[in-house]
C-alpha cells in the first residue's frame, strides 16, 4: 500500500532570441538589483521561462512581469524562453550566470523532478530561492470527441490496455503532469511501468497533441486547458484538488472515488552567488507584487491558489520538496 505522502501530494505536504550579457550586468551595463534609486523600480531585469510559450511557466512569468511593471516595482522587464529537458536547460543557464543579479527564473515542481530524471549537473540547490507563488490543480482531460465521457470510462479502457491508451503531459518524468497519471495509475490498478506516457515540451505543444488526438488523455494544469474546455474543444473529466475548481465543470478525483489529491506549484529563483542585499531586494519586490490588488486579480482570473512563501521559507520548502520528490520517484520505480 502506498504511503500517505503519495496519496496526498499537496503543496504543503510534498511535493528565442537570446542576448547574452556579462554576468551581473545588463546590455546597457547596469545591474537590475541596483537599477534606479534604492527605493525606485528595478531596471535591467531579465526573467527566464525554462519552457515553451503558452506553458504554465510562461503564463505565470509573464503575469508576474506585467504586474511588476504596472505597479512600477520594475521597469522594462525582458521575458524570454529557453526551453528544453523539462526546464533543466534553463536551470543550467541560470547556474552558469553565477553572480548575475539581473536574472530571475520562473520554475516549479516540474523542474524539481526534471533535475533527477535528467540527472542534471545543475540543481536547484545551487540557485537563490526568491519566492513560491501559486499552486494549481491538475486536470484529467480528453479531446472533445473522445469516447470517454466519464473518468470511469477512461479507467476501464486504461486498465484493459494501458499500452494503447497513451497519456500526454507537459512534464518530463518527475514533473507534475507525469506524476499525476503515475499516481492515478497506482490508485486504479495500472502498473506505473506500463503507463504509455508521452512528454511534450510545454502546454502549447501538449494542447496540440490533445486536439490532434495523438494521446487518449492528458494530465496538465487546470489553467492550461480551462479556456479550451469552456470553448468545447476539450473535456475535463476530473481535477486533482480537494474541492472543485471555480469556473471548471468537473468533479474531483475523490468525488469519482479515487483517493488522490495532488497540487502543482510555481515559484521564482535567482542565480547563485548574488549578494544577500541583492537577493533581499528581489524578495521584497516579489512580496510587493504579491501583495498588490493586481496580483490578487490575476489569481482569481487564472484560477490559481495563493501559496506564497518568500525567501528562507521557500528555500526550506525547496530542500524538503527535492527530498520528497526524489523519494516518490524511487517508490514509483522512476529514479
Amino acid at each position: 500500500m502506498r504511503t500517505a505522502s503519495l496519496r496526498k501530494l499537496t503543496v504543503g505536504a510534498v511535493a528565442a532570441g537570446l542576448v547574452l550579457t556579462g554576468c551581473g550586468t545588463t546590455a546597457e551595463g547596469g545591474s537590475a538589483a541596483d537599477g534606479g534609486s534604492e527605493d525606485g523600480p528595478i531596471s535591467g531585469l531579465r526573467l527566464m521561462i525554462p519552457n515553451s510559450p503558452g506553458s504554465g511557466y510562461d503564463t505565470t512569468g509573464r503575469e508576474v512581469a506585467a504586474v511588476m511593471e504596472d505597479a512600477e516595482i520594475a521597469e522594462s522587464i525582458e521575458v524570454f524562453n529557453l526551453e528544453g529537458a523539462g526546464g533543466t536547460v534553463g536551470l543550467q543557464r541560470l547556474v552558469n550566470e553565477d553572480g548575475n543579479a539581473d536574472m530571475l527564473m520562473q520554475m516549479g515542481l516540474g523542474v524539481v523532478g526534471a533535475q533527477f530524471s535528467n540527472q542534471s549537473e545543475a540543481t536547484l540547490s545551487q540557485t537563490t530561492p526568491i519566492a513560491r507563488l501559486i499552486e494549481e490543480a491538475e486536470a484529467i482531460v480528453v479531446p472533445a470527441n473522445s469516447p470517454f465521457q466519464t473518468l470511469d470510462d477512461l479507467v476501464e479502457a486504461w486498465t484493459a490496455d494501458p499500452g494503447n491508451t497513451p497519456v500526454g503531459g507537459a512534464s518530463n518524468p518527475g514533473g507534475p503532469d507525469h506524476l499525476t497519471p503515475m499516481l492515478l495509475a497506482q490508485e486504479v490498478g495500472v502498473e506505473p511501468t506500463e503507463v504509455n506516457y508521452v512528454a511534450y515540451d510545454g502546454g502549447g505543444e501538449l494542447l496540440a497533441g490533445i486536439l490532434g488526438e495523438d494521446v487518449a488523455f492528458a494530465a496538465t494544469g487546470v489553467g492550461e486547458v480551462a479556456e479550451s474546455a469552456a470553448a468545447g474543444d476539450v473535456r475535463i473529466l476530473a481535477v486533482t484538488s480537494e474541492e472543485p475548481v471555480d469556473g471548471v465543470d468537473a468533479p474531483t478525483l475523490t468525488d469519482e472515488g479515487v483517493d488522490l489529491v495532488f497540487a502543482n506549484w510555481r515559484g521564482i529563483v535567482a542565480a547563485p552567488g548574488i549578494s544577500d542585499d541583492e537577493a533581499q531586494r528581489f524578495v521584497d519586490a516579489i512580496t510587493e507584487m504579491h501583495d498588490s490588488d493586481a496580483w490578487q486579480q490575476v489569481l482569481e482570473d487564472q484560477g490559481w491558489t495563493d501559496a506564497f512563501l518568500p525567501g528562507d521559507e521557500f528555500a526550506s520548502f525547496l530542500d524538503e520538496e527535492s527530498t520528497r520528490v526524489e523519494g516518490v520517484m524511487g517508490e514509483l520505480g522512476l529514479a
